[in-house]
């Protein structure tokens, strides 16, 4: 009965979507094909699997102690397995370099290698998942405040050796899945209190970076990512907007939006279309900020929603990557995963709902009223029902059906790992 319910509300959504020269099943197939990069590091709160592994650092922290997070690599990959299936679709995970099979034996940074993720590589083609990938700068004795900005050249050299050497695991993972491994390259280096060498700290980084990216490989592709602040780093960081943006311009790389990393008020969205006039794609780390770059669990609020329909509207759905950066310790974790996932479905769902070339036209032919008008109509349509409609597709629960499913395996398996 309720399946027969879903459909017929499908039914007269088609016939409504229809009206505006919107065609829902060609929106269905499009957003089938739409994937996800489901970060690893929800189901353990960043931590990772090296040996004696301490405290996180490097300006950002988990916060929460909700029982139950992932103590090593089968649990891990057992929460991952269970929140794919709750959500439509089919879509890739996104792996720290700390998240290796170390198996007990001490491998520093600069000595890792793709033996670390063979069975990583095995399990993904296992369960039809693509991976892609990041190295891991922070949270280690030599971390610190500066990496690869570092003025002391034996610090900055195990980094940019560490670095490079991700490069290469990424692109082993990608020949291995014949599909190119995204590679994130990310680093906290910045300053607690005044700082007056930011043109050193940035002319270091420019050189770290020209020889990370120096090699070109086939099956990787390499993105860079800024940020505002880190905590302890409030004053200065030496990969900011600015810098990441200027880089990745001149030298033709990919460029991360990490939707906590910028000013309160500033809209991520409005930067898309800037962007790609000078970068070749961009990748998204969907989160949400409170107050600050506090990693909260996705929801579909406005910023949100802004960013991917400026993402439709520019016809730029295949020049944008979509991964999501967030560790919520506070609530459980599986949930937190299928909620942050179904809600960026949902804003790319209502993106492509748009009649999108109706209210272009309107705004060239100066029909303000007629745009304006046909935009808040959009918000009261019943894209809701289109989104059932692809749950039950996909054999997923529907609505808040997938509520009980992970109360019951929490029941079952989370609760029960001390």
């Amino acid at each position: 009965m309720k399946d027969q319910m879903i459909h017929a509300a499908y039914a007269i959504a088609k016939e409504r979507y229809a009206e505006w020269g919107v065609d829902t099943e060609k929106v269905l197939d499009t957003l089938q094909k739409f994937q996800l990069s489901m970060h690893c590091w929800q189901a353990d709160d960043v931590c990772g699997f090296e040996p004696k592994a301490g405290a996180m650092s490097g300006g950002i922290q988990s916060t929460g102690n909700y029982p139950g997070k992932a103590r090593n690599i089968d649990e891990l990959r057992a929460d991952i397995l269970k929140a794919k299936s709750l959500i439509p679709g089919n879509h890739r995970l996104n792996l720290h370099e700390i998240y290796g099979e170390f198996n007990g034996k001490a491998v520093d940074r600069d000595q890792c290698d793709i033996s670390l993720f063979s069975g990583w590589i095995d399990w993904a083609k296992e369960h039809n998942t693509k991976l892609d990938f990041n190295s891991t700068n922070f949270s280690h004795p030599k971390s610190g405040s500066l990496t690869i900005s570092n003025p002391d050249k034996d610090i900055r050299d195990f980094w940019i050796e560490h670095m490079k050497r991700c490069r290469a695991i990424a692109n082993a993972i990608g020949e291995a899945q014949q599909d190119p491994c995204i590679i994130n390259l990310w680093i906290h280096d910045g300053s607690k209190d005044l700082t007056v060498n930011r043109l050193l700290y940035r002319t270091l980084l420019k050189e770290s970076l020209d020889d990370i990216l120096r090699e070109k490989y086939p099956w990787e592709k390499p993105c860079l990512e800024s940020k505002v602040f880190g905590i302890g780093l409030e004053t200065m960081t030496v990969g900011s907007n600015d810098f990441y943006i200027a880089y990745a311009s001149r030298n033709n790389v990919m460029l991360t939006l990490d939707t906590g990393h910028f000013h309160p008020t500033e809209s991520v969205a409005d930067k898309v279309s800037s962007l790609l006039l000078f970068v070749p794609e961009l990748m998204l780390h969907v989160s949400r900020p409170v107050r600050w770059d506090s990693d909260h669990v996705t929801i579909m609020d406005d910023p949100t929603l802004e960013l991917f329909q400026e993402i439709v509207r520019a016809d730029a759905t295949d020049r944008v990557h979509y991964g999501l950066d967030y560790f919520d310790g506070s609530i459980n974790r599986i949930g937190a995963y299928v909620i942050g996932s179904r809600a960026a479905q949902r804003c790319m769902l209502r993106a492509l709902l748009e009649p999108a070339n109706t209210i272009r036209t309107d705004e060239l032919n100066d029909h303000g009223f007629q745009k304006l008008a046909r935009l808040e109509e959009e918000k009261s349509m019943p894209w809701q029902a289109v989104y059932d409609e692809f749950c039950l597709r996909n054999n997923v629960p529907v609505g808040s059906d997938f509520i009980a499913e992970i109360e019951q395996y929490e029941r079952d398996v989370t609760s029960k790992r001390g």
